[in-house]
């Protein structure tokens, strides 16, 4: 039976092939890019690429750390992330396109040798106990209803005085969410904690919360003017429309909506061991 959730983000078997068109058409020269060339369509959440390097800042990386990317779609914060300090990620993902996909970037930007992705379900990691020294996710729990197996898995394959790092989109107090969303079409495949519930499932793992910010305000700035620019001038080639397709202007729009009615919230988590 194939999974809904990787239904809802499958849009094309061989997106590498989308991607690299939509950057030559853009000027980008593949054999010369960077992960800042890739940042506009590889990082998936509010905020890109600056939210990626803000999260991973707390984490405490060196050279030697080997960091687990939980729900690593087309690999961007994973690359951010081993690029920006030194160290080895290892990605998964339920969808095999996009862990594909993961892969051929990787490659494009010289990165293969401390960057690898696998396809596998977060909540039943295939990596044995207390394998790595950190592991992080971003903007991946909205779609997963288990959340206590993805804590308990995150807990169990980190080294003790380990840190799991959580960018995320909560349920927020305005109502209920305005679909079409990037996560999710409708509110079948849709799983929002709020707050208080993201508070239980972590200490529930075992997790210490170090660091809680709510940045709900700049994420409602940051969407608003992206789905301005939508509105105004269409899609640049370089753009998450090479995963979601044309529906993605109608998914920033609501997102945005949606953070300035506070009916989602945007909350970053550093917990450790």
């Amino acid at each position: 039976m194939t999974d809904p959730v990787a239904t809802h983000y499958a849009r094309g078997d061989d997106l590498a092939s989308a991607i690299g068109r939509r950057l030559t058409e853009a000027g980008k020269d593949l054999a010369r890019l960077t992960t800042a060339d890739l940042a506009p369509v590889d990082e998936f959440h509010i905020r890109g690429r600056d939210a990626t390097l803000e999260l991973s800042r707390g984490m405490g990386l060196t050279p030697e750390s080997h960091v687990l990317d939980l729900g690593s779609g087309v690999g961007g914060p994973a690359r951010t992330v081993a690029e920006a300090h030194g160290c080895r990620v290892t990605g998964i993902d339920l969808t095999p396109a996009f862990c594909d996909a993961a892969g051929v970037l990787t490659d494009w930007v010289g990165l293969a040798d401390r960057v690898r992705f696998e396809v596998g379900d977060v909540t039943a990691l295939p990596f044995a106990d207390a394998s790595f020294d950190a592991a992080m996710t971003l903007h991946v729990a909205m779609n997963i209803k288990a959340k206590d197996r993805l804590y308990a898995e995150a807990r169990r394959v980190l080294r003790p005085g380990g840190v799991l790092a959580i960018y995320d989109v909560l349920q927020g107090e305005g109502g209920a969410v305005v679909y079409p969303v990037p996560w999710a079409a409708d509110a079948a495949i849709s799983h929002l904690a709020t707050p208080d519930e993201m508070t239980a499932l972590l200490e529930g793992a075992g997790f210490t919360i170090v660091e809680r910010e709510d940045s709900t305000g700049r994420g409602e700035v940051f969407l608003g003017a992206v789905a301005e620019r939508l509105a105004a001038q269409g899609a640049p080639p370089v753009s998450l429309h090479a995963l979601l397709g044309d529906d993605f202007t109608a998914m920033a729009a609501n997102l945005a909506r949606n953070l300035a009615e506070r009916r989602v919230r945007a909350l970053r988590y550093l917990c450790r061991l």
